[in-house]
């Protein structure tokens, strides 16, 4: 298990952990919820997306909840919405490192926003980009 003390850097989480801290999951929800609660905060809007798709079919969110959950994310943390820059950095990270188009924008959204560290669960956890490393915090 990968220590959660970020101190003062700026974390990026990808949807795979806002989910395991929504819905119960032996030993990766208190992870995640720990993470959430300790970080300086930076999501897109993919990652919105995703969380929000993913509970309205895994855990049947009524919409009044997804509601509220799209504004606390806008309240409490920084929302990069997907532009022109990332979407070309994307393309980039695609056609020299072999990501998938969705995890290319996560990790294009990461570097835009200036993340040290970029939560997931899902991609080549110890991976550096520019200054950004990748760490699957459930390792």
């Amino acid at each position: 298990m990968t220590d959660i003390k970020n101190g003062d850097k700026i974390c990026f989480i990808d949807s795979n952990i806002w989910l395991y801290a929504f819905i119960e999951t032996p030993d990766k929800s208190l992870i995640a919820k720990s993470l959430i609660e300790a970080a300086d905060i930076t999501i897109s809007t993919q990652v919105i997306n995703e969380v929000c798709v993913n509970l309205i079919k895994k855990s049947q969110f009524p919409e009044e909840k997804i509601r509220n959950l799209i504004e606390s994310f806008y309240n409490k943390y920084s929302v990069l919405e997907l532009g022109i820059e990332i979407l070309f950095k994307a393309s980039n990270i695609r056609t020299h490192h072999n990501f998938s188009f969705w995890d290319s924008l996560i990790l294009a959204s990461a570097l835009h926003g200036g993340c040290d560290i970029l939560y997931s669960e899902d991609m080549q956890a110890g991976f550096m980009m520019e200054s950004t490393i990748i760490i699957n915090p459930f390792k």
